[in-house]
């Protein structure tokens, strides 16, 4: 069974589509980040699956269940906001067994729940505090907790760590995946941030104006896009339109591209004569063979050396662990034939 299914979903806005003919099933237990640019349509979504929105065309399923035309009060799913959205007058404790109260769940029940979730969010020595003497940290555990309780089928996420500071953003990153797991939630996550994106999800929805780009999970999402979009969205891409020169060896075609003659491992031979390759910074090798290039542009960046490159017409980047390159240096690169991918689009 599926936790959620969406068939054929659009919404549209005064004549101005927003999602376009969406299907996506997500299992139970998965964490699955919706992700894109602004406008893209990612919260637009999450609104419509928690019932904010309604739908133009389409249909939306919980545990095989149609809520299509259901309020979000009779659904069961729960929603951790962005602004936190808690009750300023309200304690802690009351902030978090506030919708227990609504359901009218019996006071043990209530001090059961808010038990748990308060020692799992190392939340227990701040219970009688109210939230204008919380850290921005230890408010969005509670915003967290608060739908915790409640024990939903589904937890949606709308950018709870934008408001964040980078480091206490990665504390609660982590603190949200964990509790998903424990509590073994079916979670929708809304970011644009990719590496958040890449971090937590078992499987990332990346949506580009309404429509999904590419569904995978982290892994492939990075190393195997489908198109420029994706490469260019999802990490640094170094994207070239190219002319298919033919076979070098058995799988592996030479494909000449403003930079040069790049090899590229295929399993299939490429469609037409034309085509768009990409390969990410990381992947280039600086050595003693390869394409001859000048170093325009160096940018130590810690754990690696970012160097914009020209060679040829064409322009790339390449970031090496270790170089002792420099601006107006010529050096030569390799990029291992099985690290270049094609791309769907047609160029």
């Amino acid at each position: 069974m599926t936790a959620i299914r969406i068939q054929g979903l659009t919404k549209t806005f005064d004549g101005f589509t927003a999602l376009s003919d969406i299907d996506l099933d997500v299992a139970p237990g998965e964490f699955v980040t919706l992700l894109g640019p602004s406008g893209c349509g990612k919260t637009t979504l999450l609104k419509v699956i928690s019932g904010f929105l309604e739908p133009t065309e389409g249909k939306i399923f919980i545990e095989g269940s149609d809520v299509t035309a259901i309020p979000p009060e009779r659904r069961d799913t729960a929603l951790c906001f962005q602004s936190y959205a808690l009750f300023p007058h309200l304690t802690v404790r009351q902030n978090l067994e506030f919708g227990l109260r609504q359901k009218k769940l019996p006071r043990s029940d209530r001090d059961e729940r808010v038990k748990d979730v308060s020692q799992k969010l190392d939340l227990a020595a701040q219970m009688d505090k109210l939230p204008n003497q919380l850290s921005g940290g230890q408010q969005q555990r509670v915003s967290l907790g608060r739908a915790l309780v409640m024990r939903p089928k589904v937890i949606l996420f709308d950018e709870p760590l934008s408001n964040l500071d980078a480091k206490l953003r990665d504390q609660v990153r982590i603190e949200i995946r964990r509790i998903q797991r424990d509590y073994g939630l079916t979670a929708i996550y809304v970011t644009h941030d990719q590496s958040e994106a890449l971090a937590m999800s078992d499987r990332v929805v990346l949506l580009n104006s309404g429509r999904i780009e590419q569904v995978d999970t982290p892994e492939t999402l990075y190393h195997r896009p489908r198109t420029r979009f994706a490469a260019d969205f999802i990490g640094n891409s170094n994207v070239f339109t190219g002319q298919v020169l033919g076979e070098d060896s058995p799988g592996r075609w030479n494909i000449e591209t403003p930079a040069g003659i790049f090899t590229c491992a295929l399993e299939d031979a490429p469609h037409g004569k034309e085509v768009a390759l990409c390969w990410r910074p990381e992947h280039a090798v600086i050595g003693e063979t390869g394409i001859e290039a000048r170093v325009l542009n160096r940018a130590f960046q810690g754990h690696f050396t970012d160097l914009a490159c020209a060679a040829g017409n064409g322009e790339f980047r390449v970031q090496a662990l270790e170089t002792t390159a420099r601006e107006g240096d010529v050096i030569r690169i390799h990029v291992p034939p099985d690290r270049i991918r094609l791309l769907e689009d047609r160029p």
